[in-house]
């Protein structure tokens, strides 16, 4: 079987700016990948890995831990996706919740709530945020037998271990539905090449493994319909989340990427560092719905509850006060607000807090930031505060 590369084209901690070479990217992408190497698999499609979910369903624990063993190499050095075909054997519970989300973004349409989307144009589809909670506060039977899903929660166990937590955003691809820009998911891959940047090299090695993606497919979605577009084997290029946006990335995508029409009930799960994309919706009539699930590892947490909100709210006079006496400088006053206010954007509320403009919203610490560079007042900044806590309630 063909391995990962494990050389990178740095010297430094950090990546520079321009790193990625495309025919070192070409070269650790392998023609074709050997059914052998994947005993469980149903078959091998163009390099996909596709499983059977009723031969899942049927196997002993023994069979199912080899299962996920199987998993956890394809998608850190193997084609990085795997489809399970019927991972839902009760279509019915599909379309319960299918009846659902629909009723769910008309709402939303007329009431204009959400908008905002990571890798398309606002507008450009239909997209439930916080699917997950809305499903089960809205039918919480429907909810259990959507999520009492022993293929879910294989696949989730055997890239993330146990205690995961589940994230949802129901995606529909309207006919004329435009294509995405080829991309890494979350983490890295919501920020710009710059940000990226500032992460060293191990925490691009390490942040895939703390998130799994998926799409469960909600209607049949042949190839005119649009499924999303995959490059098997890229998320193992250890420089891809600074270099996917280059141009000669994308065209290699655009010539090389695989596509694979899902019927309603199958899912498709993959490491989020894979390149991918949504793809054209052509035909006139299939509305493209999918439930994405965001699968996140449970060592994402810190050891204590914070209440950092406060802690802004208190520091920031002071550290003006400092500033202007000269008794810290520009670099220490933001490292006391590093040490101080919510320095990353997420989890948050995407319905009121969308990622417009930019692939996230901001951050407590970038607002404080921006108080401080600004003389915001202390009254003026507790208001910012206070909107900033309101947008992200669920």
């Amino acid at each position: 079987m063909n391995k990962a590369p494990h050389s990178f084209a740095t010297q430094s901690n950090w990546f520079d700016l321009e790193a990625g070479d495309i025919d070192a990217f070409a070269a650790q992408i392998p023609a074709a990948t050997d059914p052998a190497d994947w005993p469980n698999a149903a078959e091998v499609v163009r390099s996909v890995l596709i499983y059977d979910g009723a031969a899942i369903r049927a196997m002993d624990a023994t069979a199912q831990a080899a299962l996920m063993g199987e998993w956890a190499r394809a998608f850190l050095a193997g084609p990085g996706i795997v489809v399970i075909k019927g991972a839902y054997d009760d279509l019915s519970v599909l379309d319960r919740a299918t009846d659902l989300f629909t009723r769910m973004i008309e709402q939303e349409r007329q009431s204009g709530a959400g908008g905002g989307d990571h890798f398309a144009k606002p507008g450009a589809n239909d997209r439930v945020w916080n699917a997950l909670q809305k499903h089960c506060l809205a039918d919480p039977e429907g909810f259990a037998l959507y999520y009492g899903n022993i293929c879910l929660e294989l696949v989730s166990t055997a890239w993330l271990g146990p205690n995961y937590q589940f994230t949802a955003q129901v995606n529909r691809v309207n006919p004329g539905g435009t294509a995405q820009t080829a991309h890494r998911d979350y983490h890295l891959g919501f920020m710009t090449r710059e940000d990226a940047s500032r992460w060293p090299v191990h925490a691009h090695l390490l942040s895939p493994a703390l998130t799994l993606q998926g799409a469960v497919a909600h209607v049949d979605m042949p190839l005119k319909s649009g499924p999303t577009l995959y490059l098997p084997y890229s998320q193992r290029y250890p420089e891809g989340y600074i270099a996917f946006n280059k141009p000669e990335f994308q065209a290699y995508f655009a010539q090389h990427h695989v596509q694979l029409p899902l019927e309603k009930g199958d899912a498709a799960f993959f490491n989020p560092a894979l390149m991918h994309g949504a793809g054209n919706n052509v035909s006139s009539d299939i509305l493209r719905l999918a439930n994405l699930l965001q699968v996140s590892s449970a060592f994402g947490r810190p050891i204590e509850t914070v209440d950092r909100g406060a802690m802004a709210r208190a520091l920031l006079e002071p550290l003006q006060t400092l500033l202007a006496a000269g008794r810290l400088s520009e670099a220490q006053a933001h490292a006391a607000i590093a040490a101080t206010a919510e320095g990353y954007a997420y989890p948050t509320n995407l319905d009121t807090d969308p990622p417009v403009g930019g692939l996230a919203p901001l951050s407590q610490a970038e607002i404080m930031r921006r108080a401080l560079a600004e003389g915001t007042e202390a009254d003026g900044f507790a208001r910012l505060m206070d909107d900033w806590d309101a947008r992200r309630q669920a």
